[in-house]
């Protein structure tokens, strides 16, 4: 088995290069996962002016290539809540977008010739309890008053029977890693400047109207800036205390029979979420579920193995080949972050798509890019990046901002019992006493000892071991490190200090 997302891009894919010389350019984009590159991409083609495209690692290696593939304006069981929560008119405006950030897919996929198994297919919410019949039904009404292609179902082509289930007709799933591989390829046509292994460390607003993004080797002034990081770095417009990270763990198994053809998320617990995998043809199949909060400190291998278990239990698996996991965020009122930063016009932001970024980032694109042109965008009133919420998402906001706090005054440490290095076996990792001072440390299969200072980056919250993925996690605001302290995701911007040992 690959410990390895199935979507990793074409090997061919364009590479670009380091960026090493000043620039000035009217637009900027920081992040290259596909909300960085479809906007790029879509401001290249409305002649908006230069534009430049930073991605501090490998374009669609980030948490583009770790999704399902499913491209749908089914989110769970949505459209009612959003009506009883945020009202018709903005309930109306989520759907709208989403369905238009899905079209815009396939349509980027047949102007760019984008080769990445794209396939309409319906998509169901389904639950097998009676009880949640009614709730379903609900779903499906509030669905088709915001006009979108909802029917209630009481059969699948799932290995069990279900009490219902709620489906979208011509929705879309396809190869992530090939689609990024493909905007790649259509943003080198475009002539845009595009600059791989090129970590952004500070965005700022200048007195002069411009931004400064500042990387280790150049400098980039922009007119205006999108922040296209998952989670915007640092503390741009404070959206690490308006939002929570979660991960969540993927498998693709090969069936000895032919898999499902539809797409299928349970909306019972825990959450399970299937649908076809190409590259095995008929008998593909990619489940993904098991979701926590990042940097809980717990042992979470138990996840991996009961989204193992869950899969060969209900169909007749021949192989499981790869695993992975990946991370979102959510937001405290359940709809992304999109538009312009709070106290800037020129740095603009997209974040917490609560895992369905296929579609919602495609939309931000097209927001965002409309706020670059000075157009209006008709849906951007639901996404405001700078509201503050109703009082339901204030509540949220300081609980979970109090949990912070905790972990800011070092709760974490007391999660973990601390080691000495000596005692580590091989493939374990764990808080060291050294001179009196805590090390995260972790010796890995061929005993060398890694240790790094456990405090991360950001905003100096303790960090927690995570042994199903080797990293150091920030249960705070989701920044994760390999073992060697190198970022594996943001906010943070700088490595961890690795620590001497004395040779273990």
């Amino acid at each position: 088995m690959r410990h390895q997302s199935v979507w990793a891009p074409a090997e061919d894919r364009p590479a670009f290069p380091t960026l090493q010389q000043d620039l000035e350019v009217d637009v900027a984009v920081v992040g290259g996962g596909l909300v960085g590159m479809t906007t790029a991409l879509l401001a290249q083609s409305a002649g908006i002016g230069t534009v430049a495209l930073i991605e501090a690692g490998r374009l669609g290696r980030g948490t583009t290539e770790k999704t399902t593939g499913k491209v749908t304006s089914q989110h769970g069981l949505t459209y009612a809540q959003l009506i009883d929560r945020h009202g018709p008119e903005a309930a109306r405006m989520y759907a709208d977008a989403n369905q238009a950030g899905m079209e815009l897919v396939a349509a980027l996929t047949r102007d760019c010739r984008i080769d990445c198994d794209l396939t309409r297919a319906p998509s169901l919410a389904y639950t097998r309890d009676p009880a949640r019949r009614r709730e379903l039904e609900e779903e499906v009404d509030a669905a088709r008053s915001l006009g979108l292609p909802a029917t209630l179902t009481e059969t699948s082509a799932l290995p069990f029977d279900i009490e219902a289930a709620v489906r979208f007709d011509h929705q879309l799933h396809l190869h992530p890693g090939r689609y990024a591989a493909g905007l790649a390829a259509a943003l080198l046509r475009t002539g845009t400047g595009v600059f791989e292994n090129t970590r952004v460390s500070e965005i700022d607003e200048q007195r002069d109207g411009t931004v400064l993004i500042r990387t280790p080797q150049a400098t980039v002034r922009a007119g205006a800036a999108v922040v296209a990081t998952l989670l915007p770095i640092n503390t741009i417009g404070g959206y690490f205390a308006k939002t929570r990270p979660t991960r969540s763990f993927g498998l693709a198994a090969r069936l000895r029979h032919p898999a499902p053809q539809e797409m299928a998320l349970s909306v019972d617990s825990p959450g399970r979420s299937t649908r076809p995998w190409a590259d095995r043809g008929p008998r593909g199949l990619v489940v993904v579920g098991g979701g926590h909060e990042t940097g809980t400190g717990q042992d979470t291998r138990h996840l991996f193995e009961e989204l193992e278990q869950w899969t060969r239990t209900t169909f007749d698996v021949e192989e499981i080949e790869y695993r992975w996991s990946g991370q979102d965020y959510t937001t405290p009122d359940q709809v992304p972050y999109i538009g312009r930063s709070p106290m800037s016009d020129r740095i603009l932001v997209a974040t917490g798509f609560r895992k369905w970024g296929l579609s919602n980032g495609s939309a931000a694109a097209l927001i965002l890019t409309d706020l670059l042109a000075g157009r209006d965008n008709a849906w951007l009133p639901v996404f405001d990046a700078t509201r503050i919420g109703d009082a339901k998402a204030v509540a949220k906001l300081v609980k979970d901002n109090l949990k912070v706090g905790a972990d800011l005054a070092g709760g974490h440490l007391a999660r973990l019992l601390p080691h000495h290095s000596h005692h580590l076996e091989p493939g374990q990792g764990a808080l060291i006493d050294v001179d009196g001072d805590p090390v995260g440390a972790y010796r890995d299969p061929d005993g060398t000892l890694h240790a790094v200072t456990p405090t991360c980056t950001h905003m100096g919250c303790r960090l927690a071991w995570n042994p199903a993925e080797t990293s150091w996690d920030c249960a705070c605001h989701g920044s994760r490190f390999d073992p060697d302290g190198r970022i594996l995701n943001g906010p943070a911007v700088e490595p961890l200090p690795t620590v001497d040992t004395d040779g273990d």
